[in-house]
């Protein structure tokens, strides 16, 4: 059984704000690293599945990522930017990936994963719906489509979506805007 005060200091560590816990993962810690890593895996998971259309290749980007992210804390100058740190080092792995195999670039692969409580009717319905927003988004300009999966999955702010893809503020909005209308359009039938 742990003492007192390593209960506490677990607690508040799960507690501590990201920039806390870059630090302290930057001088080795190795449970503010792993706070780090719950807190932000799922959603790099996430966005790295939508990229690449394989929850399976997903799982590697993300762990990948991690190791990069563990080496190069050190060099990281602002740890109240660790989340948008570590989904530019997703976004670098996963596209890396894309280069590499260059065999698809297709969304439809994504297979959605249905809660287990889920019925199958719940599900058939959850799939539906990814394939046509799937759809919807293969047939988006490249620019809008990357724009719209870092805003909506990666959880980019404009301003770091602009310096991920080196455009303009301005620019990005405009992609973005121009996306979420198509989208709204070819999704009317499953609002």
């Amino acid at each position: 059984m742990k003492a007192p005060s390593e209960r506490r200091g677990s607690y508040s560590l799960d507690d501590a704000d990201d920039r806390t816990l870059a630090g302290r993962a930057a001088d080795g810690d190795v449970r503010a690293f792993e706070v780090l890593v719950r807190r932000y895996g799922p959603m790099m998971r996430a966005y790295a599945t939508r990229i690449l259309g394989s929850s399976t290749d997903s799982d590697d980007i993300v762990q990948e990522a991690f190791i990069a992210a563990w080496k190069r804390l050190p060099t990281l100058d602002d740890g109240s930017v660790v989340k948008s740190w570590l989904m530019r080092i997703v976004s670098h792995k996963s596209i890396d990936l894309i280069r590499a195999n260059r065999t698809h670039d297709d969304i439809d692969d994504h297979e959605p994963e249905a809660p287990d409580e889920a019925s199958p009717e719940q599900r058939a319905v959850a799939k539906s719906r990814e394939e046509a927003l799937s759809a919807v988004l293969a047939t988006l300009p490249a620019a809008q489509r990357q724009c719209w999966v870092l805003h909506e999955i990666g959880r980019y702010s404009y301003d770091d979506i602009a310096r991920e893809l080196d455009l303009p503020t301005s620019t990005v909005r405009g992609l973005l805007a121009r996306a979420r209308k198509k989208l709204i359009l070819e999704m009317e039938d499953w609002r």
